[in-house]
């Protein structure tokens, strides 16, 4: 049984690394003309464009891999099932469980370090990516000033910006409202700043050319009596959740968080009342989606242990046709995520729960 555990896993690992590098050449050369334009016109230097495709191999790798596992388990176990092996592998007492647990552990092994890789590894590569992007090719340009920006800061005070500067860590036209914790339909002060700046040597904000407005919560005073208000030419705040570091982050894309920084990034957005459907749905995605490598390998072996009179190139084109539907599932179900139909959770492992049930239906129906 080790002979026969370690001749198929090397044959299938052998195939998936095939698969990876022969699919990551192709969608890198593919990038490359469709970008080389932009490169020729900004007159980028050969050394910046290697480094620019080994920033954007990580994310090509973490794309591909699920469809190696898919295509290598498809290819690996058809060719053994069409050269008759197969049935000498179960004549010799060999059930198709036992034939599949060497595949699953790969894939579960390969799954959980998918999950690492694309949690935590991915999203700080694709940063330096989207840099280069910004300095060599000019794009990207308008992340370094976002405009009409609005922080949950606390429990009961809410920061405007109109307008920030990434470079010069400066905001414009800012506004620190605080309400009363018991009733958020009171507010209790206001602070109105033409600019505010980030110290770092001190780590707070230090708001210039400014306003102080207090209210008083009394009924019975006139509107004059219950608003106190105040010029000042400069004012610190003094500690605060929002620093640039977090509306940086919280201006990201979902694929260039890491999943930490994207939960805390889903729990403010809630906070401050947006809906987070479509931010859930990417979350649990980011989760789900690496251990696609595990449900297409207990989905595509007994699928490929039943003998067809077909060849190679129809085993590929079953491959394409399989995954062309786990991406139309995957599509499809984060659309209905999205706009709120069915759960977010549900929404993102739908594509692998699809493929878990037709391979559970295939093993029972297969012969062993």
């Amino acid at each position: 049984m080790r002979r026969l555990d370690r001749y198929v896993s090397w044959q299938f690992i052998r195939t998936v690394l095939f698969a990876i590098i022969a699919f990551s050449t192709i969608f890198i050369l593919v990038d490359m003309i469709e970008n080389l334009d932009d490169f020729i016109d900004q007159n980028v230097q050969p050394h910046i464009i290697a480094l620019y495709y080994v920033y954007f191999l990580p994310r090509i790798f973490s794309l591909m891999v699920p469809v190696a596992m898919l295509l290598s388990a498809l290819f690996v176990v058809g060719k053994l099932s069409n050269n008759n092996e197969m049935t000498i592998i179960k004549c010799g007492g060999v059930s198709l469980y036992r034939f599949m647990l060497p595949l699953l552990g790969i894939g579960l092994i390969v799954s959980l370090l998918m999950l690492g890789f694309d949690g935590w590894l991915v999203p700080r590569i694709n940063a330096a990516r989207v840099n280069l992007e910004r300095e060599y090719l000019k794009k990207h340009r308008e992340l370094r000033a976002r405009y009409n920006l609005f922080f949950q800061e606390s429990d009961n005070r809410i920061l405007t910006l109109e307008y920030f500067d990434e470079e010069t860590m400066t905001a414009r036209r800012v506004k620190l409202q605080r309400f009363d914790a018991q009733d958020p339909t009171v507010m209790l002060s206001r602070l109105d700043a033409k600019r505010m700046e980030w110290k770092p040597s001190s780590e707070t904000w230090v708001m210039y050319e400014g306003m102080r407005r207090e209210f008083n919560p009394d009924t019975t005073l006139s509107v004059q009596e219950r608003e106190a208000v105040t010029g000042f030419d400069s004012l610190a705040l003094g500690p605060m959740l929002v620093t640039p570091t977090i509306i940086l982050r919280m201006q990201q894309k979902p694929e260039e968080m890491e999943l930490e920084a994207f939960r805390d990034y889903i729990e403010r957005q809630r906070l401050a009342g947006s809906d987070v459907a479509r931010l859930l749905v990417d979350y649990h995605g980011k989760i789900a989606f690496p251990f696609a490598s595990l449900i297409v390998v207990f989905f595509g072996v007994p699928f490929a242990s039943v003998k067809r009179r077909s060849g190679l190139a129809v085993q590929f084109g079953i491959s394409i046709f399989l995954l062309f539907i786990y991406m139309v599932s995957q599509k499809l179900s984060q659309i209905f995520g999205y706009n709120g139909n069915i759960h977010p959770l549900l929404a993102a492992w739908f594509p692998n729960l699809l493929f878990f049930i037709a391979g559970s239906i295939i093993m029972f129906r297969v012969q062993k």
